[in-house]
């Protein structure tokens, strides 16, 4: 057998899919094997696995075992002459594998190889070629000095700069995304470092391969694409820590004791400056809006406060001090909390939302004022007033930002895309059908065909797509693979690379559309079943249910007693829903029924057959409620189903 490839995959359902279609048709004329090893995944990618592409070897871990061992785990068991190590989120072209062993055959010294790579918008990746990281090198790279001389022989070494990346060079370090391994150079080196639980191993492995008298190589012969980021989430503070971690793992392993206490020192301030800037970034970014609101709120009673003491107290009088420092602080926290609730602090920014929070805030803080004794209840009319003046503050501010153009508060729906798509007529239509289910409300420009044809949907063929971009203003391609080669999507994107347009490929017969921009993004993905129940401010909505429904049984509780069926579990359910183990409303769950392509949410007391007056229906119906429950999600659907099935809570 000339190939073995090998895929590890952990929870990229919709980008391993993309990426196996690739995979099979670049083995098309090589007798190959493939390899999909599974670290647990709870998406329904083995699933998935299983019915779209039955020839691949599917191995199912119980658990992550990490990106070394599960490797090692099928490179065991392939009996490919060449081994390639290739990431989940990356997509072939179609004549990729041939020009590669075709490569290493003409190149006996060569041990692996690494191949030129783009990101989803043709740029090219730096990491396709890398030097070893001694510790010159990896405080050139910490230190910022990479950044601002990337072509420098000297400060750009990491990622060797001044190698043109359209020439085959000699390179000292591979990059794990993909990596082409002649067998008899494993044999020797022997497998993968298991102590490398995610990173570092393809560093070790380069350094192991050039230490055994082979060669590696950068192959700029063929072009893959990386949507850098999705099997794993390089912008997050986990990601810091686990990177530099196996940095210093493989200084500790190879490098001398004399250089590696300088190397540890660098690694590990590399550390703690990485990850306290990640910190402080996410924590301002999350709170530094409602800072800003409950400053502004706080700013109005300073003014409010005097002003209507001048008017009920004619005589001369004010309220005590605690007012201002600590009743309205409170009334401040409570209307933040219903503003982050309601989705105000979501973007694009609806002053819709901000109206609602202070709206639910305010009646819950008269709700509250009733309550309280005399000695605390110092004004409505404040109340009233500040929250009037916290809609008119925090509206206006986001209407002076949308004013100067800042891109994060616009105002109203998100801009639709302008987008083309591109493909055959059969093809095209299906993709136009799968946007307008995913309700992302795109304006489809047209279509272009990789055909001289002409019909009246058509803006005309692929060899004039930089003029129908140019004239039509398109912000987004969509290629449909199954009617474009991976070669000429990858092709036209090195093309338009110096346009800033975005690109997605819609695999065939998916439900998916797969695109990614930067290391920092999770993936632009359109799916047909992943829309409403996943926004985020529904899945604030649904907790906000579970918790008010938990408060109100636990107040009636005695009226409740008499109406569930298995009142101690009702009360025990009751208690889990609180604590956010559980939630009042799930999926329903039974053997047969799959529930692996919807939207993970908690396991529910009740189910949306519960909403049924006949419970008495076929399993089909019942998995198709799931579908539609996630698809159409609102709470109001979460109180039907919870009133109809009240009784069954003590499940």
């Amino acid at each position: 057998m000339k190939l073995s490839v090998i895929i590890v995959n952990y929870n990229v359902k919709y980008f391993i899919e993309q990426c196996l279609h690739s995979v099979i048709k670049a083995i098309k004329d090589i007798d190959a094997e493939v390899f999909v090893v599974d670290n647990n995944s709870v998406d329904g990618s083995c699933s998935m696995i299983k019915d779209k592409f039955p020839k691949v070897t599917l191995v199912e871990n119980k658990r992550n075992e990490g990106f070394a061992k599960a490797n090692n785990i099928a490179i065991k068991e392939s009996k490919g002459q060449y081994i390639l190590l290739l990431n989940p989120d990356t997509v072939v072209q179609e004549d990729t594998f041939i020009k590669c062993i075709s490569f290493m055959e003409e190149h006996p010294d060569a041990g692996a190889l690494g191949v030129k790579m783009i990101n989803g918008k043709g740029n090219f990746l730096p990491e396709s070629k890398r030097a070893l990281p001694t510790p010159s090198v990896a405080f050139y790279k910490i230190s910022g000095l990479s950044f601002l001389f990337p072509r420098s022989r000297i400060f750009g070494r990491y990622h060797l700069g001044n190698l043109d990346k359209e020439q085959n060079h000699e390179v000292e370090i591979l990059s794990g995304a993909f990596m082409f391994i002649r067998r008899e150079t494993i044999d020797k080196t022997g497998l993968l470092d298991e102590n490398f639980f995610m990173y570092g191993e393809d560093i070790d492995l380069s350094y192991r391969i050039i230490n055994a008298g082979y060669k590696n190589y950068y192959f700029a012969g063929t072009t893959i694409i990386h949507y850098k980021g999705e099997s794993t989430k390089k912008g997050s503070l986990n990601y810091v820590i686990v990177f530099y971690d196996a940095m210093l793992r493989f200084a500790q392993k190879h490098f001398s004791k004399s250089n590696l206490w300088f190397f540890s020192f660098i690694i590990r301030l590399a550390i703690y400056l990485r990850a306290s800037v990640a910190i402080m970034r996410r924590f301002i970014k999350q709170i530094y809006m409602p800072i800003v609101d409950g400053s502004l709120i706080y700013g109005g009673y300073l003014f409010l406060k005097p002003w209507w003491e001048s008017i009920k107290f004619e005589g001369g009088g004010k309220y005590p001090t605690a007012f201002i420092h600590w009743i309205v602080p409170s009334y401040i926290i409570i209307w933040l909390l219903c503003l982050i609730f309601t989705g105000a602090y979501d973007k694009p920014v609806k002053i819709g939302k901000i109206i609602k929070g202070i709206g639910i805030g305010t009646l819950l803080i008269l709700s509250v004022y009733a309550l309280l004794p005399l000695s605390f209840r110092f004004s409505r009319i404040l109340i009233i007033l500040g929250a009037f003046w916290s809609i008119v503050s925090i509206s206006g501010l986001r209407y002076f930002m949308h004013i100067l153009n800042i891109k994060s508060f616009k105002l109203g729906d998100i801009q639709k895309k302008r987008l083309v798509i591109v493909g055959n007529s059969e093809e095209v239509y299906r993709v136009k059908q799968l946007l307008i289910e995913t309700q992302t409300n795109p304006e489809i420009i047209g279509f272009i065909s990789n055909k001289q044809l002409s019909a009246p949907d058509y803006l005309g063929n692929l060899a004039q797509l930089e003029d129908i971009i140019s004239i039509y203003k398109v912000e987004e391609i969509i290629f449909c693979a199954k009617d474009i080669t991976s070669q000429d999507i990858i092709d036209h994107m090195l093309n338009l690379s110096y346009i800033d347009i975005e690109y997605k490929i819609a695999p065939p017969e998916s439900l998916s559309i797969i695109g990614s921009n930067s290391i920092n993004t999770s993936g632009d993905l359109y799916l047909i079943n992943l829309n409403t129940i996943n926004k985020p401010a529904n899945r604030r909505e649904k907790r906000l249910f579970d918790l008010i429904i938990s408060l109100v049984m636990l107040a009636i509780i005695p009226i409740l007693l008499f109406i569930v069926k298995n009142r101690w579990k009702a009360i025990v359910n009751i208690f889990k829903v609180l604590l956010g183990s559980n939630t009042w409303i799930g999926y329903y769950l039974h053997q047969g029924i799959k529930t692996d392509e919807l939207p993970q949410v908690k396991k529910g007391i009740l189910s949306p057959v519960d909403g049924l007056e006949k419970k008495n229906v076929p399993e089909e119906l019942k998995e198709r409620l799931n579908y539609m429950y996630a698809k159409n999600y609102q709470f109001t659907n979460d109180l039907n189903i919870l009133l109809r099935g009240l009784s069954e809570i003590g499940r």
